[in-house]
């Protein structure tokens, strides 16, 4: 590094001006050799958000133009979230794992008199919550399959026995696709189903579902589930009635880089209308004992290189519009995990207490994590960790056990 370098990162840190940022770019670049366009997409990214042009660009480079792409995507991440990596202390409840709906992507989902099926009790879900609470949760996750005949009333039910016994902790829960299923047995519209498991204790809706947001790959892999337009759809009534959630994107398995970038710009046009998501969670596909990789129908999944380069995408695309972008322990394992929160992201999901979908996928690294665990994680990157709620709207500081000491923000 030479003398002008040092002198342009001393600026920076005492002034932190988007010229002198663009100037050390610039010395930075010139050095890689990277290719003029990546130079100038990067460049203007600091300006403002990517277009889906420039995002199928990035997503496709190869060799010494990946290394600025993600350290822009990491001072990016700085300069919207700082140095804080937020994690929560949390349970999923898979009450279920009998499915309607056949997925090619899912070890998970049983028939109903498949010898492995099985429904959780209320005496069952009540134990898994306690221990869980005991254990210092704030939030529930409560999925599982598409039940045959699950109306309204049984998801009503699942909510308010929870909240009746843990009224402080937030549920986060369903599925657009169960919601959507619950509300034709129901005979109401989503957006009645919505108001009244809100009005039952649900907090936030799961992201999930979306798989990949485009037809052609989900008529490949989830034909049976909500189309790209019903998803949509379903996600901005909760929006509307007030339910916010995550935004997630299932990639490596039969989609294309540029669906990757379509997905996350309808996330995008999504967010510019209801402002309802709080994470974007990026989750690499786990191929090995997938149907469709079993039946030879698709490769082994996403790379490393393309794993980070979606994060890093994802960073310039959504910038503060989408502020944190969670890394999945349980599908990357704890090391690659880690490597990400380098190239744009800040969260790193939840401790779990258990994921039986992840787990019959062959998570790599197990399904529950410690809270030593996940700190000495962003410790190691000389970040900050701190716990979160499901909402981003309370911090609770790693240092501190007592349940008397909260950090709310704004």
């Amino acid at each position: 590094m030479n003398e002008l370098t040092i002198f342009l990162l001393c600026l920076i840190f005492i002034w932190k001006d988007i010229y002198l940022i663009k100037l050390l770019y610039y010395f930075m670049f010139d050095k890689l050799s990277i290719s003029s366009k990546t130079e100038k997409i990067l460049t203007n990214s600091l300006d403002e958000p990517i277009s889906v042009e420039d995002a199928n660009y990035l997503i496709n480079i190869k060799g010494s133009d990946l290394y600025p792409l993600l350290a822009t995507a990491d001072y990016l991440r700085q300069e919207i979230v700082g140095n804080n990596v937020t994690f929560i202390n949390n349970c999923n409840i898979n009450f279920t794992n009998i499915c309607t709906v056949r997925c090619g992507f899912c070890a998970f989902g049983k028939d109903a008199d498949d010898p492995d099926a099985y429904i959780l009790d209320d005496e069952a879900i009540l134990k898994k919550a306690q221990g869980a609470v005991d254990k210092g949760a704030h939030e529930f996750c409560v999925m599982g399959g598409v039940l045959p005949d699950a109306d309204v009333e049984y998801y009503e039910h699942l909510l308010q026995l929870l909240k009746g016994e843990f009224p402080n902790t937030l549920i986060h829960g369903f599925s657009p696709t169960m919601i959507k299923d619950a509300s034709v047995v129901s005979g109401i519209s989503v957006a009645e189903a919505f108001e009244r498991l809100k009005s039952a204790g649900l907090d936030t809706l799961p992201g999930t579902a979306a798989e990949i947001l485009t037809d052609r790959s989900r008529e490949l892999i989830c034909p049976e589930k909500v189309t790209t337009q019903e998803w949509i759809d379903i996600v901005k009534t909760a929006h509307e009635v007030g339910i916010s959630g995550s935004a997630t994107i299932m990639y490596g398995h039969v989609e294309t880089p540029e669906e990757r970038v379509e997905h996350i710009d309808i996330i995008r046009k999504i967010q510019q209308e209801t402002h309802g998501f709080t994470e974007f969670i990026p989750m690499t596909f786990m191929h090995e004992y997938s149907p469709i990789f079993l039946e030879g129908q698709q490769n082994l999944g996403a790379t490393g290189t393309e794993d980070l380069k979606l994060y890093a995408v994802a960073r310039l695309m959504l910038k503060d519009l989408i502020p944190n972008i969670q890394v999945s322990w349980v599908k990357m394992g704890f090391r690659f995990a880690q490597v990400s929160l380098t190239a744009g992201a800040n969260d790193l999901g939840g401790t779990l207490g258990g994921d039986e979908l992840s787990e019959a996928s062959g998570a790599p690294d197990g399904v529950e994590a410690s809270i030593d665990t996940l700190s000495n994680m962003v410790k190691d990157l000389g970040r900050n960790p701190i716990e979160r709620n499901s909402k981003y709207t309370e911090f609770y500081p790693i240092e501190s056990k007592s349940s008397d000491v909260k950090i709310v923000s704004k």
